[in-house]
């Protein structure tokens, strides 16, 4: 079997994180979402919300963790491994909020291909915000739009993980790989 990198993607508080921690905990090599370390470092140096404030700059910041991120799973020793959030979402938020972005991005998200995509739908009912999740429910739909968009521009064939139980979804997601 060759190696697989599969990114979870969805809008704010769709569960991508609840299933990559359940991914871990069944032993599954897993990169967490890289932004939240970017925002909480921005907060520490007294910056709010840099991606309202400095779109670019948390863009280029959220951009190289996630070359990063793409190249340690390459050398990963296991089959698979789950990244929360990949390169194109880079820029489906950039052409959410209408900003321009240098080619760089681009050639990113063409250099550096997922072998599946699986894409959590915006779910009202377990939606939440925090300090780092500052969009409301109707901004997380719009960035779904966007998310699944910019994927399919990529080529990407998106799978779309049904609103279940964790369990049911982590086992959706196994079926959907060992085919």
């Amino acid at each position: 079997m060759e190696k697989e990198i599969i990114v979870l993607i969805g809008g704010p508080s769709s569960g991508k994180t609840t299933l990559i921690n359940a991914l871990t905990n069944k032993g599954y090599i897993c990169y967490p979402e890289v932004s939240r370390e970017i925002i909480k470092k921005a907060q520490n140096d007294g910056i709010e919300q840099l991606f309202l404030e400095q779109p670019l700059l948390f863009s280029e910041l959220l951009l190289e963790g996630r070359i990063n991120q793409y190249k340690q799973a390459k050398k990963e020793s296991t089959e698979i491994v789950f990244i929360d959030r990949g390169l194109p979402d880079v820029i489906a938020y950039m052409n959410y909020v209408g900003n321009s972005y240098p080619d760089a991005f681009h050639k990113a998200c063409l250099e550096n291909k997922y072998s599946r995509v699986f894409v959590l739908p915006p779910w009202e009912e377990i939606y939440i915000s925090d300090k780092e999740r500052y969009e409301s429910y109707e901004e997380a739909v719009l960035i779904h739009t966007h998310l699944e968009k910019t994927y399919n521009e990529y080529g990407y064939q998106l799978i779309e993980v049904p609103k279940d139980s964790v369990d049911n979804r982590v086992a959706f997601l196994m079926d959907k790989i060992t085919k």
